[in-house]
């Protein structure tokens, strides 16, 4: 389904730990903008029972079955967009308004994309 990069996990653990989220899963939910295009949000939260669970590089991911046709064939990455400006980006072919989105938002817990990474 969705795919984590080595640098995104270590990025997800550094940021579990900075916000006393160990032992929370990472959250990743899609929607589909009006002009088509995949929004993302991402956080740490508890699984409930129909979560679909990935894991990936060592972190488990939740998934809403809502949001499991826009995530599959996604990828969850930590890049360096400018000089000092890393952050998380998704690579999803299912994406028609783009190739790769930043996250945006997070849900249930504190890992949002923009900016700089999980805070």
């Amino acid at each position: 389904m969705i795919k984590v990069t080595a640098d995104a996990a270590e990025q997800i653990r550094q940021a579990a730990v900075q916000s006393n989220a160990e032992g929370l899963f990472l959250r990743i939910a899609a929607r589909r903008g009006e002009d088509g295009s995949i929004e993302y949000g991402m956080g740490f939260d508890e699984q409930s029972e129909e979560d679909l669970l990935v894991e990936s590089e060592g972190v488990t991911v939740l998934v809403s079955p809502n949001y499991a046709t826009l995530l599959t064939g996604a990828v969850l990455d930590f890049v360096e967009m400018n000089p000092g400006d890393r952050r998380f980006i998704f690579i999803n072919p299912n994406d028609t308004g783009g190739s790769c989105s930043s996250s945006s938002g997070s849900s249930g817990g504190g890992c949002g994309g923009c900016g700089g990474g999980c805070h």
